[in-house]
């Protein structure tokens, strides 16, 4: 078989070579290493070893994304193929200058030349006929270089084998921007993508501002593998991007690439759970793009951050009412809303259960939420066990009637159909944020486009409470609803 000319030494057997976490250590022996940047680091490896040539990472600020993929990895690229000729953007030159002169200082050092003696810099003048400067540098003795570049910046006449694109946007408000978008879309495809050739390869690892940056744009445009077993990295089709995204907060089911339960932090020594839970009840929206990597821009939101808010409840509630929807599957939320009714129709959410723990946990939340508030009737989707669900409520709250109903109408089309009304109709306690923070985020980032979200359990239930209260007037559910 013919090999490669950017075929690393080590991809086709020919000598043994450091692994990619040993040469990292080995150079930056302050390192803290843990599980994630484990999987990191391996990945990495195959795409410097050629069995990944598509490769898109997406982490937390923070966690070690450009010191593993912009500072160490070019230089291990490098080690293993001195030939290889690689360009390093970002949203400035001057930002991509400062990995380049980092990834030089490794190049230079004593740990890096007993790992890789054929690749070598110039030191100083010599050699004379060498490039070295804080945007390009030449390997010595052979055709490799390392070469930056900023956005919208030129590589006129230079062929690229290996492309890493390192946060193309500097901050929300140029994400935000239709211009800078489109702007930098055209240069990917002017300059990046005529600079490379049928072995090129590429690398794009961002913090995600916005659901159309460029990552958004190439998973819209071309087809795409998740990451979630390394069986995946082992058959993955030609021309397929693979796709790593780690979650500050693990909320997608666990892999093997990600084995964490729902709710733990990606490095808790670092960036707590706790800590993390603040930053999201301070900005949910922007949470969601920053530290789970799931974006959304604020035009394609369903519902926002227009939720009404309430200080005190009337004095004139009619109703007294609760709306379950049980998980459909171990990974869904249960959705438990206790509210009252004014005589305008106007809905008040007094208390909620959202929760993700087994029926044998919520139970028990939902009988105690029944007891404690003026609830005298409740309904439960019978859907998913919400049979049993119902009999165990009501026999933990014997003085509220429960009962259960087959829900068969289109989720997709009674979320989307019943928006306007929800967000008319509804309010909910001032500081509902902090005191239902998994809610909150879940509701105020929910998409216009269905199969984008996650989760749709909220949205869900109280579409079912709209439904029952004022949507449906003529319910004879409605007639069995107790006053207060």
């Amino acid at each position: 078989m013919r090999k490669s000319k950017n075929e690393s030494p080590a991809a086709s057997g020919e000598m043994s070579l450091p692994s990619f976490g040993t040469f990292a250590t080995c150079v930056y022996p302050f390192l803290e290493i843990r599980p994630f940047h484990g999987v990191y680091y391996r990945l990495l490896e195959a795409f410097a070893c050629g069995r990944v040539r598509k490769l898109i990472v997406t982490m937390p600020p923070q966690h070690g994304k450009s010191v593993g993929a912009t500072t160490l990895l070019p230089a291990y690229m490098l080690g293993l193929c001195p030939d290889m000729r690689i360009a390093i953007a970002s949203y400035s030159a001057s930002l991509a200058s400062k990995f380049n002169r980092r990834v030089q200082r490794i190049l230079e050092s004593e740990e890096y030349g007993a790992m890789f003696p054929g690749t070598t810099i110039k030191r100083g003048a010599k050699p004379a006929n060498y490039i070295r400067t804080a945007d390009e540098v030449e390997i010595v003795g052979h055709g490799g270089a390392l070469m930056s570049v900023g956005r919208e910046g030129s590589l006129t006449g230079n062929r690229v084998d290996c492309f890493i694109l390192d946060d193309l946007y500097k901050d929300a408000m140029e994400a935000n921007s239709p211009i800078i978008r489109e702007n930098c879309w055209e240069w990917y495809t002017s300059v990046v993508k005529t600079r490379m050739h049928n072995d090129s390869r590429e690398l794009i690892v961002f913090t995600r501002w916005h659901e159309e940056d460029l990552i958004g744009e190439l998973c819209r445009l071309e087809p795409f593998v998740e990451f979630r077993s390394w069986a995946d990295m082992e058959s993955l089709p030609q021309n397929t991007w693979l796709y790593l995204n780690f979650e500050a907060l693990k909320c997608s089911p666990p892999s093997e690439i990600d084995p964490r339960e729902a709710g733990e932090a990606l490095w808790e020594e670092r960036h707590s759970a706790a800590l993390l839970l603040d930053k999201r009840r301070l900005d949910p929206l922007r949470f969601e793009c920053l530290y789970q990597g799931h974006p959304s821009s604020r035009e394609g939101l369903l519902y926002g951050d227009h939720f009404a808010e309430y200080d005190t409840l009337p004095a004139d509630v009619v109703r007294w009412g609760n709306y379950t929807d049980t998980a459909d599957t171990g990974d869904d939320y249960l959705c438990s809303v206790c509210y009252g009714v004014d005589p305008d129709g106007v809905v008040y959410v007094t208390d909620v259960v959202y929760s993700r723990e087994p029926m044998e946990v919520t139970e028990p939340l939902v009988g105690e939420m029944l007891c404690s508030t003026p609830t005298r009737f409740a309904v439960i989707e019978s859907n998913n066990g919400g049979r049993g669900f119902a009999r165990a409520v009501q026999r933990l709250a014997p003085r509220v009637r429960v009962e259960w109903f087959h829900q068969s109408g289109n989720k997709e089309a009674r979320i989307l159909s019943n928006s306007a009304t929800l967000i008319h109709s509804l309010r909910f306690p001032r500081g509902w944020r902090d005191r239902w923070p998994e809610l909150y985020s879940h509701l105020t980032t929910y998409r216009r486009l269905f199969r984008s979200n996650r989760w749709h359990d909220a949205p869900d239930a109280l579409t079912g409470v709209v439904e029952r209260e004022i949507v449906d007037r003529t319910s004879p559910m409605r007639r069995i609803a107790f006053k207060r």
